[in-house]
């Protein structure tokens, strides 16, 4: 598809149009490690240990001095659709 043609389709979808650029400065940001952590009721230090992550790189992803790259991220997609599995492959301590 080209530029205009994915355009096109976006703008022609009643369902799920376009964001306009007040709208996605409205927007909420969501840390997605916090998200993660939050949603498995764990604390910086029981998700750390669970995942076997440096404490300090947890801390900074959820202060966003730094970002997950791609492994990280692979990571975290993984512990997100299935910690228990993930916990256990890993072999973290339990909660």
């Amino acid at each position: 598809m080209t530029e205009e043609e994915i355009v096109a389709n976006a703008l022609s979808d009643p369902d799920n149009p376009p964001l306009t650029a007040e709208q996605l400065a409205r927007a909420k940001h969501v840390n997605a490690v916090k998200d993660i952590r939050r949603r498995l009721d764990m604390t910086q230090v029981q998700f750390a240990e669970a995942f076997r992550l440096p404490l300090a790189t947890v801390r900074d992803w959820e202060q966003e001095r730094s970002y997950p790259d791609a492994p990280a991220r692979a990571l975290l997609t993984a512990i997100a659709r299935a910690p228990e599995t993930m916990r256990r492959l890993i072999g973290g301590q339990a909660a």
